[in-house]
Formats: structure tokens, sequence, C-alpha cells
């Protein structure tokens, strides 16, 4: 009973200094060890967050996981009691994990890496990349998107208003992606490519 009261204090601590503190002190307190000039705007801290490193420069977007433990190893057991895998996870520095990304036990994330939104990594990445997908794989180079940013993209200087809203919208792009392009269609001109040849 008291272990639990523990945790449950614990937790509410938690989201009080995230409330007034922010999510780096909240990480923090848990037991994260976070480096300088971070954001972390996800509340879901692992379980063993002594097991978390995070670099200098390092947004961590909504609703990202950092699972630090395998639960599935609980149904394994034999006589001398059930299995357990539990592994660090460590983060470089200048890093960006978009929203809901899951971050799996044992991952080593380099510096200058850039994770899409919903990417599930499941092995450790190395410095420089861009990686997505469920499971993540390299999908460009830091060095290409941060050559693209400064060419395409307006900078805060290109800001104009008083308030978030106006700086915001004297920004937006509003031109809008291409349309999605049924697979079959793919299939038919390939198809039809290598019938010409």
């Amino acid at each position: 009973m008291h272990s639990k009261f523990v945790r449950k204090s614990k937790l509410l601590l938690y989201h009080v200094i995230r409330l007034f503190g922010g999510g780096v002190a909240a990480a923090r307190f848990m037991g994260v060890k976070v480096g300088d000039d971070c954001r972390i705007i996800t509340t879901r801290i692992s379980t063993e967050p002594w097991l978390i490193t995070i670099g200098n420069r390092v947004t961590i977007t909504a609703e990202v996981f950092f699972l630090t433990h395998d639960g599935a190893t609980s149904l394994i057991a034999d006589e001398r009691g059930r299995r357990h895998k539990v592994a660090p996870i460590v983060i470089g520095d200048d890093v960006f994990i978009g929203v809901c990304s899951i971050i799996q036990p044992g991952v080593r994330i380099g510096d200058r890496v850039i994770i899409a939104a919903g990417s599930v990594v499941t092995k450790s990445v190395p410095s420089g990349s861009v990686v997505g997908g469920a499971p993540a794989r390299i999908i460009g180079n830091f060095d290409d998107y941060k050559r693209k940013a400064l060419e395409r993209f307006p900078a805060s200087s290109d800001m104009v208003g008083d308030t978030f809203l106006e700086r915001t919208d004297s920004i937006v792009d509003r031109t809008f992606r291409p349309d999605l392009v049924p697979d079959c269609t793919k299939r038919e001109t390939t198809e039809q490519e290598s019938d010409e040849q």
C-alpha cells in the first residue's frame, strides 16, 4: 500500500511540475537525463525513466512513447520465474522526434537525426539520418533536409504580426500536396511500360 501511495504521489507531482515548470523539468524530476535547450512535449515518460538519456537541442513532440522494457517477456516463464527484457534509450544532440513515434528498448539515436511522425524505431539510428515508417528505415539524410529547409521554408525574420496567430498566418504555405494515386494505377502503368519494351 505504501509503495502504491508513493507512486501515485510522484505521478501527481510530475504533472504539477510539468504544468508549472514544463516538460524538461518534469522529465528530469522523473529521472531522465536531459541536456540543454531541449523541448519535451510528450507526457509519455517510460516506467524506467532513469534509463533514458537525452542530448542537447532535442525536441520530443506529443505522444512519443519511450519503451525501455518489453512487456511481452512476462508471458515467458519456467521454474526460474518470468523473463525480463529491459534496456536503455540514448538520444544524441540536435534530434527531432515526430508526433506519435515509438522508441523501443536498446535504441541509440545519433546526432542530427529527424524521426518522422508515427515512426516505430526498432533499431539504432546513425547520426545524420532522417528515418520514418513502421518499422522505421532511413528515408533521407539530415544535410539534404537542412539544405532544402534553408532554400524553401520561411525564416523567423519573415514572420509578421504581433500575436502567434498573426505571425504564423503570415508564413502559412497555402498549397496542398498532390493527390494520392491508387496502387493499381501504378501497377497498370508499370505493366504497360514493360509491355511496350
